[in-house]
């Protein structure tokens, strides 16, 4: 029987051109969160839209991670027209994460959503999204500080309130936390099943989880995957999502269709 040494979680890729030519791209800081605190081996799954077989796929991996991007989910997928305030877009990354999730979720598969990631879940479960948070009435800037070092737009922005008796709080051990902001989209209506974690002091909605899933189901809108070590919270969150998907492995290694002749 062959048994691999980590267990395998698998990262979505955007597709984005350089040179005039595509490119499956990830950044860097989610597969080494994924690495290093997880401590699982990240595997890039490239925005291949309907011939990606994504029930086999799942079945081999032990863990799913929805990364942030620079594209926004289309409006189209919650009922709104196209606009500029919502772009820019990734379709072949849409097509490609929404069957991935619904079927994640059906399977078990331990699923660990981040900022975009965050707000497919939301919109593939049914439910929808501000395109321009910052733009509402009492509302917070939530976007990136745009500074030309990285640490200062990564750097805690504002206070979030976990819900008590939670998934995070029982993670956290605390009710509050301080959580980076570098985004425009926002949660409105919320997806089937899901309910909410934490929220900013402006009422939106920073985390959502699924108590009624077969397996590890949250989300955050802030992004804990840059520089995970140096973060308290961050190594939390994806250490327990890393029990999971070691749990998952044990379970499929373990049961007889694993092994191989």
């Amino acid at each position: 029987m062959f048994v691999s040494s980590k267990p395998l979680v698998g990262l979505p890729a955007c597709r984005r051109e350089f040179d005039e030519l595509p490119f499956h791209t990830i950044g860097d800081k989610y597969v080494r969160a994924v690495a290093v605190a997880s401590k699982a081996m990240p595997v890039m799954i490239p925005a291949l839209e309907d011939l990606t077989e994504t029930e086999a796929l799942l079945s081999r991996l032990d863990g799913l991670v929805m990364t942030g991007s620079p594209s926004n989910v289309h409006p189209e997928r919650y009922g709104d027209e196209e606009s500029e305030e919502a772009a820019p877009f990734d379709l072949g990354r849409d097509a490609t994460t929404f069957p991935l999730i619904e079927t994640a979720i059906a399977m078990g598969v331990p699923l660990f959503c981040i900022c975009r990631g965050h707000q497919e879940l939301n919109v593939a479960l049914g439910g929808s999204l501000f395109p321009r948070v910052h733009e509402l009435p009492g509302r917070m800037d939530h976007r990136s500080p745009k500074d030309p070092d990285m640490d200062v737009n990564y750097a805690p922005r504002h206070a979030v309130t976990l819900k008590h008796g939670g998934l995070l709080h029982r993670l956290w051990g605390h009710t509050e936390a301080e959580v980076n902001s570098l985004h425009w989209q926002a949660v409105r209506g919320l997806g089937r099943g899901l309910e909410v974690e934490a929220t900013a002091p402006d009422g939106t909605i920073e985390a959502l989880s699924m108590p009624g899933a077969r397996g590890f189901v949250l989300s955050v809108q802030w992004h804990p995957e840059y520089k995970v070590w140096d973060c308290a919270l961050s190594m939390t969150l994806f250490e327990a999502f890393g029990q999971a998907v070691h749990r998952r492995a044990e379970e499929r290694y373990t049961s007889p269709v694993a092994l191989v002749s």
